[in-house]
């Protein structure tokens, strides 16, 4: 029912970690496990989904406690129907290629200096790019002196970081708890996708971002966590290039966001799957201040948001095509092609009753 959501996901991960052991092997350096949130990703994904499965549970005891049936009745039926084979299939593939598919983006990624050199990089030319579009004028100093700095650099600042958390945890949400399984093969094809697009670009275009290229203009915002941020990965890389420390990953590349693209792409997957206009808005929300935050703290150019914006459709539109959704010619909205066998397909709603069609 899903070869072709199987075919890309998987073969996207392979190509991915092929793609991290050649590089690796011709510049004499090994794969490694990056921390983030909450550890390397081989613990922090399981983790995650042990407490999905959990809280799966727990909301299954609440929701039902009016069926006056044992506990142990409630879980038993939750796990048939909720968590069978066709489940537990999407769980790995998704988490398993996703896994591959993101180390093999922060190793390509610390690799890229080493690669294509310190100094071959695009920085002026975006630069310019960035001061004609606004007139003579660096996007970032506008924007300091539009928004000021103290506030709004930290509350900007819990914005951009949010990004950590929120890749792992909207992924475990789509392979976990939606009923359709097909908007689980959808998000998670889109994700890798979205890092390879991405992990190309770095390596079409490199660049550092003005925040490393132009510290001096940033120096208002330094005080924040995001500027905390930006001195911890300027120390890793001058350790990885300079000293040839091993072990460990730089993680300064520029060119096309990829917190433009996975927040866009999370607004996309929110706004079609699921039918709360409320998480609409605090999606869409999310992704604008995102950009803003870029562009604030001097982690991206102009054209690298616009990049990343560009990567975010064309990956939720492929995965989307890969997993058997079909888009309606106006309008946000989608209606499956394909589901699990417990869960039958609908005809869009609007077909009945003129409206949009149901989600999630």
């Amino acid at each position: 029912m899903y070869r072709r959501a199987y075919a890309l996901l998987v073969g996207t991960a392979v190509f991915m970690g092929i793609a991290g052991l050649v590089v690796a092997h011709s510049i004499g350096r090994t794969m490694v496990d990056p921390d983030g949130f909450l550890g390397p990703s081989w613990l922090r994904l399981p983790m995650l989904l042990g407490a999905a499965f959990i809280l799966d549970l727990l909301r299954t005891l609440v929701v039902r406690r009016h069926q006056l049936l044992q506990p142990k009745v409630l879980i038993r039926a939750r796990i048939r129907e909720h968590w069978g084979r066709e489940r537990l299939i999407l769980v790995v593939l998704g988490l398993v290629s996703f896994y591959v598919t993101y180390v093999s983006y922060r190793n390509l990624k610390s690799f890229l200096p080493l690669v294509e050199g310190d100094d071959h990089k695009f920085d002026r030319e975006l630069d310019l790019v960035d001061h004609a579009l606004f007139f003579g004028h660096d996007p970032g100093i506008v924007l300091h002196n539009l928004l000021g700095t103290g506030i709004a650099a930290d509350f900007l600042s819990l914005v951009y970081l949010w990004f950590l958390p929120l890749v792992p945890l909207a992924l475990i949400a789509w392979l976990t708890v939606g009923r359709n399984i097909s908007y689980g093969y959808w998000f998670a094809t889109s994700q890798v996708l979205a890092w390879t697009f991405g992990t190309i670009s770095y390596y079409m275009l490199p660049t550092l971002g003005p925040g490393f290229a132009f510290p001096w203009r940033y120096e208002p915002v330094l005080h924040t966590p995001s500027g905390a941020l930006m001195d911890g990965l300027y120390g890793a890389r001058v350790g990885i290039i300079k000293s040839g420390i091993e072990g460990s990953v730089q993680s300064v590349a520029g060119f096309a966001s990829l917190h433009c693209a996975i927040t866009l792409l999370v607004a996309l997957m929110v706004q079609y799957t699921i039918k709360s206009r409320l998480l609409h808005w605090i999606f869409w929300v999310n992704f604008c201040l995102t950009a803003v935050a870029t562009l604030y703290f001097g982690w991206h150019y102009i054209a690298d948001d616009i990049a990343g914006i560009l990567i975010a459709l064309l990956s939720f539109y492929l995965g989307g095509l890969a997993s058997g959704q079909k888009f309606e010619r106006r309008g946000l909205a989608s209606h499956p092609t394909t589901t699990t066998s417990e869960v039958p397909v609908e005809r869009p709603k609007r077909d009945r009753e003129g409206a949009e069609p149901a989600a999630h």
